[in-house]
């Protein structure tokens, strides 16, 4: 059974709330890796959402950042993310979000972004354009890289692996207006869709962090690649390049 759009954002706007009740409130966290935290609001969001999803679609296959695989249809597919942005968070800095993307044979069909702290909804439905609020969004219509506010991201172990990024930073920092770096990926692509950015790129990310993102930034016009040009955008390596058709190339073109 596919879930209808307006379940996956109920369930987004509850997850919410659980990340915003315990904003300001941390008691504790662990770290994954050496600058890689996650936090017991982490792990209560996904809880939350998991139970969800097997109460009302049991037999479903979930792919969630904390608690791995839950095994089942693998046609019927959820990539959860409970808490994307769990570094501001866990600083106190308001910019996180929940994601919430469901996949039939590998194609994303539903999406939802919710960031709490601002109570925006992004969400969209393939083939049938993108939300913030109820309200539909579209790209910007920027050309030009020297007019463009771009922002990324940088993999987790940037210290100690040289495909981290910076190359790509230092080479646009001097073509384009603006980079900014806001830590979470969910929301970088919402905002490449409500043109608040002109485009986003990032590379080594996991499932999780783009396929609700991508597809609202697809629905909102954007053109979603690999850094390689490609579209196979859920099977590694996973990175990705969003920006309008205009621009895209340009961006392309930038990034190795």
């Amino acid at each position: 059974m596919r879930p209808k759009l307006e379940e996956v954002c109920e369930m987004a706007l509850n997850a919410g709330e659980i990340l915003r009740d315990g904003f300001g409130k941390l008691k504790s966290l662990k770290l994954k890796r050496e600058i890689d935290v996650v936090t017991e609001i982490d792990r209560k969001s996904e809880k939350f959402l998991i139970g969800e999803i097997k109460s009302k679609f049991p037999g479903h296959h979930i792919i969630a950042e904390e608690s791995g695989e839950t095994i089942g249809d693998v046609e019927r597919k959820w990539y959860i993310d409970p808490l994307d942005g769990t570094t501001n968070f866990a600083h106190n800095l308001p910019i996180f979000s929940v994601s919430i993307a469901y996949a039939e044979k590998d194609q994303i069909v539903l999406g939802v972004v919710y960031d709490p702290m601002r109570d925006e909804l992004f969400s969209a439905e393939k083939g049938g354009g993108a939300k913030l609020n109820g309200v539909p969004i579209f790209v910007g219509k920027e050309s030009e890289l020297n007019k463009s506010v771009l922002v990324t991201g940088f993999p987790y172990d940037r210290f100690t692996n040289e495909d981290n990024n910076l190359d790509n930073f230092n080479r646009l920092a001097t073509k384009i207006r603006g980079i900014r770096r806001l830590g979470s990926a969910a929301l970088d692509l919402c905002y490449v869709a409500a043109n608040r950015v002109n485009g986003y790129w990032e590379i080594r990310m996991e499932t999780w962090d783009l396929a609700a993102g991508m597809l609202i930034a697809q629905e909102a016009g954007a053109k979603v690649t690999k850094r390689d040009g490609s579209l196979d955008m859920l099977n590694p390596p996973i990175n990705v390049i969003a920006a309008n058709p205009l621009l895209h190339q340009k961006f392309l073109e930038n990034i190795v």
